[in-house]
């Protein structure tokens, strides 16, 4: 059977996470069910997807995830599921699904939601459920719902760019507040084109080298690195960057409308100046 996994942003303070599992468990008697974290910030969809793009590609063709992520932001008849790379993505229709696939996924079908019964997380997990059994019994995707068309599209969060700059915002801060940048190694190098650069944060701080890891400068000491999945990391070696220096990640007052975000602050920005 196809794998499972599970991303939201629900805590592990309460019953929820233990009982959506025996829910799973119920419904898709077998299957391997993998937490790939329940610690989103509350209805964070820009460090949602970063963690959602960082750890799908890992696993096999096939994979069903679930992101049950901001899964009320409207009153919806519907949830959505797409094919994307290989992989199936169940969410609500909130502009996730765009945001993880970078544009439009390849396939996206609606699944309509029990019109009798309650619209709460269990009442969706179940809808998902069932897909995930009709795909297992070979339906093809097509065969689940009806072609989705007018579904929310949200763009990801994406750096600002001038010809001898580029303004990143913080989408993650890890379990060790290293700090997570939008800004990938590609577009670092595309805009860079060999000159010297400067990564300005928290207006007066400077990094003008990139470390391969944290034991590349001594402890207590402040460092920029891309990290495994690709990103611009701050970080201290052994320390705390984003409570050393104040820094902090998106959150969910900024969101505006579906075309945008609000403005962020400068504890939320890092910028990389050229020449």
């Amino acid at each position: 059977m196809s794998i499972i996994t599970l991303t939201s942003d629900i805590g592990l303070q309460d019953y929820l996470v233990g009982a959506i599992k025996g829910q799973l468990w119920q419904h898709c008697p077998g299957a391997p069910v993998m937490d790939i974290t329940h610690q989103i910030s509350p209805f964070n969809l820009p460090q949602a997807t970063y963690i959602c793009k960082s750890s799908f590609s890992y696993y096999p063709k096939g994979t069903f995830h679930i992101v049950l992520i901001n899964l009320f932001d409207r009153k919806a008849d519907h949830v959505l599921l797409a094919e994307h790379n290989g992989h199936y993505i169940a969410c609500a229709d909130n502009g996730l699904i765009t945001m993880i696939a970078g544009n439009a996924p390849e396939k996206v079908v609606k699944l309509p939601l029990y019109k009798q019964q309650p619209k709460d997380t269990f009442t969706v997990l179940r809808r998902f459920a069932e897909a995930y059994r009709e795909l297992q019994a070979g339906k093809q995707l097509s065969e689940l719902g009806e072609p989705a068309t007018g579904y929310i599209v949200k763009n990801n969060l994406q750096p600002m760019t001038g010809q001898d700059y580029i303004d990143g915002q913080i989408i993650h801060i890890d379990n060790f507040e290293n700090v997570v940048v939008n800004i990938t190694r590609h577009q670092f190098d595309e805009q860079r084109q060999n000159r010297p650069f400067s990564i300005f944060f928290r207006r007066d701080e400077v990094i003008t080298q990139l470390s391969e890891t944290y034991s590349d400068v001594p402890e207590g000491h402040k460092l920029a690195m891309f990290n495994a999945a690709g990103y611009l990391e701050i970080a201290i070696n052994k320390g705390n960057a984003a409570g050393l220096f104040g820094l902090r990640g998106f959150n969910r007052d900024q969101l505006t409308d579906p075309s945008g975000f609000q403005k962020l602050s400068f504890y939320q920005t890092v910028r990389v100046i050229f020449g």
